[in-house]
């Protein structure tokens, strides 16, 4: 630690190299934060969250419930044994109400003033954060699985959505309406996810077994289909042809540069591909269980070298090396399976969501710094290469 202190003191080291180790070296050290709690609202599982990335402090939550709550990370009573509040519900009692299971909801990337929610009960949601009132409400005629805003664009406003059907609906918050179709998949929609890098691109996931990247200005179908055997047919049976895995694919999540794209699948398989080509990197995370009849929501670290990726298993979150496959570590506190995690990259933070009905905090141990600290050991010998 200190050889990158003198180094970026005098000046032979960019900041960013110091800030990565130090990021790295705190995902690295993730424990259960025992002081402090995330306010128990939801009388059911909690299937997704969401934090803002405008001010890093809002948290949303949505469970098989119905219900939405907003929480407020921050600690407000400066005691070092805090309770995150929920400072506003979208509750049983509201007539606005999902009136099934909430399956994703987002922030507004660009303020929030505005949240979408989407659910089985075949609608998705605009709301208006400071009135919690629908802005918009989108009809459809199945279960919605998942939606996704890109995070990124200017030119579009569009709302990408996963339902029963096998089309993928595009929905453009401007006016109001969908305005366009995506056809190709042959089962149902389990996961949307919008590029980080480029906003016209688009991967969708389904039951099929498929996984296709549009550019959603193209008329003409799909860029092309995620092939788990690179094109080598003597490895593929009839059936695994252009599959990305070998059972249903139920979740999607791009690296924070863009430039990788994970799969997760029914296979008990989670595999990465470079997101410009298509081609599957072969990493080998072995086994990574997943039962899910629905969609699965799991995360990579940003501002780390190297990246890590979080992904719920069983009553467990599995924390893998990025582009090693190697099993971290598994971080165990929930009482029952896990259904959702996010990470915060403000913080290098990991909030988890589970049937339990419990939301949990995982934050950096600070030790001693005359204690032997492995994993600033591994962060800052894997940057001096």
């Amino acid at each position: 630690m200190l050889s990158f202190l003198i180094a970026r003191q005098t000046g032979v080291d960019e900041p960013v190299r110091l800030r990565r180790a130090e990021s790295t070296r705190r995902v690295l050290s993730l424990e259960l934060n025992h002081d402090r709690d995330v306010e128990c609202i939801h009388g059911n599982g909690i299937n997704t969250i969401d934090i803002e990335v405008i001010e890093g402090r809002y948290m949303l939550s949505g469970g098989s419930d119905g219900v939405i709550v907003i929480y407020d990370l921050e600690n407000n009573s400066k005691k070092p044994h805090y309770t995150c509040k929920a400072v506003c519900t979208v509750g049983r009692s509201s007539r606005y109400v999902h009136k099934f299971s909430v399956e994703t909801v987002q922030w507004y990337p660009h303020d929030t003033g505005m949240f979408v929610s989407s659910s089985f009960d075949k609608t998705m949601k605009v709301w208006d954060t400071e009135t919690l009132k629908p802005a918009e409400v989108f009809q459809f005629e199945g279960n919605v699985y998942c939606h996704h805003m890109s995070p990124i664009a200017r030119k579009h406003g569009l709302i990408a959505v996963g339902t029963k059907d096998p089309k993928v609906q595009l929905c453009d918050l401007k006016s109001g309406s969908r305005i366009h179709i995506l056809q190709g998949h042959r089962g149902e929609v389990l996961s949307v996810k919008w590029s980080p890098r480029y906003e016209h691109i688009l991967a969708t996931a389904s039951t099929d077994s498929r996984v296709r990247v549009w550019d959603v200005r193209r008329a003409s179908g799909s860029l092309f289909t995620l092939d788990q055997h690179n094109g080598d047919k003597s490895k593929a049976s009839s059936e695994s042809v252009n599959t990305a895995h070998d059972g249903r694919v139920n979740g999607l999540c791009f690296t924070d540069d863009g430039l990788y794209l994970l799969t997760a699948g029914t296979d008990d398989r989670m595999r990465l591909w470079n997101s410009a080509t298509g081609e599957n990197t072969l990493v080998n995370y072995g086994k990574v269980v997943n039962e899910s009849r629905k969609g699965v929501k799991f995360t990579v670290s940003r501002g780390c070298s190297p990246e890590f990726v979080f992904v719920p298993c069983g009553s467990s979150v599995a924390m893998y090396g990025l582009h090693t496959g190697e099993l971290v570590t598994m971080l165990r506190g929930h009482y029952n399976n896990v259904d959702c995690c996010e990470f915060h990259p403000d913080y290098q933070e990991l909030y988890s969501g589970g049937k339990d009905c419990n939301i949990l905090a995982w934050v950096p141990v600070l030790r001693h710094p005359d204690t032997e600290d492995e994993g600033a050991a591994f962060a800052f010998e894997w940057l001096l290469k």
